[in-house]
């Protein structure tokens, strides 16, 4: 059931958009108040998400490295793996989110050979699949601002001349098409035949996934197999951008609207789910902190003020005590003489 419930759901919300526009001809619906009210969704989510990651406190000091600290000078730090200054933290910063460097590193535990040994692996795999998918993901989303801009940015030509640069049918085979169908599949395969990964996998894992392999699928038909009126479509979502929306006179085509239903769907279930991580890894305090804690004190935000409560006035308070008690003071009490002059 946790692999049958998301993929029920998103046949079902294929079916749901081909009945309203075939059926129902709620083309309206489909093509101008659901992609509105997602886009609504989509941004005071990730604003709510966003700045309740930002508020929240962070009460130590706690960035993930595996590079030696900033100590002595004689000792070389690695201010990639252990940042100690801003610099670092970009640095690394950056490398995780464009690269994926942790991702990198991980690694496969398996029990192999005739005694069944437990050995650890590179496993790389994940690595490109994840990187694959990420990369061609944004490639194909600066594709698309074609459909929503006017005049067409200068780079959008030069990306799908780069994409297509195989030559490869009418019209040209966009490689990224490829690699994000590939991409998902092997995210789905391993869920799906892994035991470890299978066994913590969720419903809401599977969701998108199923749901960004829709959207793939119903753009590559859109492409290469069920035309649609292009002319239509740019029409449409000129309108939707420039906030002046209206439904083409002609038929688009159906599976322009499933391609759109669906896009929609994810940009509202977006802020709700694991994908928001695209905003959280930015607010992350294991990976946006110095560790440069032998040269910064870290105040926790949480602490309130205290009163402080010296040691001479400890023992200006509890003296007699103490010299009654045989404990040494460092102010011997006032003799009554001393107190009558």
């Amino acid at each position: 059931m946790k692999v049958l419930l998301p993929l029920f759901a998103v046949i079902a919300l294929v079916v749901l958009a081909v009945v309203g526009v075939k059926g129902a001809h709620l083309n309206g619906l489909f093509g101008i108040v659901i992609p509105y009210a997602a886009f609504v969704i989509f941004l005071g989510g990730m604003i709510a998400r966003v700045t309740g990651w930002a508020r929240s406190p962070v009460p130590f000091k706690i960035p993930s490295t595996c590079g030696q600290q900033k100590s002595l000078p004689w000792i070389k730090a690695d201010n990639l793996e252990s940042p100690h200054n801003t610099a670092g933290v970009i640095g690394r910063m950056a490398l995780e989110v464009l690269f994926f460097r942790s991702l990198f590193r991980n690694t496969q535990a398996d029990y192999r050979g005739g005694d069944q040994k437990l050995t650890y692996g590179s496993e790389k795999f994940l690595w490109a699949a994840g990187l694959a998918f990420h990369w061609t993901f944004l490639y194909i989303f600066l594709r698309h601002l074609r459909f929503f801009l006017e005049p067409i940015p200068f780079f959008v030509p030069f990306l799908e001349g780069l994409d297509g640069l195989l030559q490869i049918g009418v019209p040209r085979l966009f490689m990224t098409d490829l690699v994000i169908l590939a991409a998902v599949t092997f995210l789905v395969v391993r869920r799906l035949m892994l035991p470890q990964v299978r066994y913590i996998s969720l419903p809401a894992d599977y969701f998108p996934l199923f749901l960004i392999l829709g959207i793939a699928i119903s753009g590559i038909l859109m492409r290469y197999f069920i035309k649609v009126d292009l002319v239509g479509v740019k029409a449409l979502t000129m309108s939707l951008v420039t906030l002046s929306p209206r439904v083409p006179e002609g038929p688009i085509g159906s599976v322009f609207y499933v391609h759109l239903f669906l896009i929609s769907v994810l940009f509202a279930y977006f802020p709700f789910s694991k994908l928001v991580h695209m905003g959280g890894v930015f607010l992350s305090p294991t990976r946006n902190q110095a560790n440069n804690s032998r040269e910064v004190r870290h105040v926790n935000p949480w602490n309130y003020p205290v009163k402080h409560f010296t040691y001479e006035e400890y023992e200006d308070e509890f003296r007699e005590v103490m010299i009654g008690a045989g404990l040494p003071v460092d102010k011997q009490a006032d003799t009554p003489a001393e107190t009558a002059e």
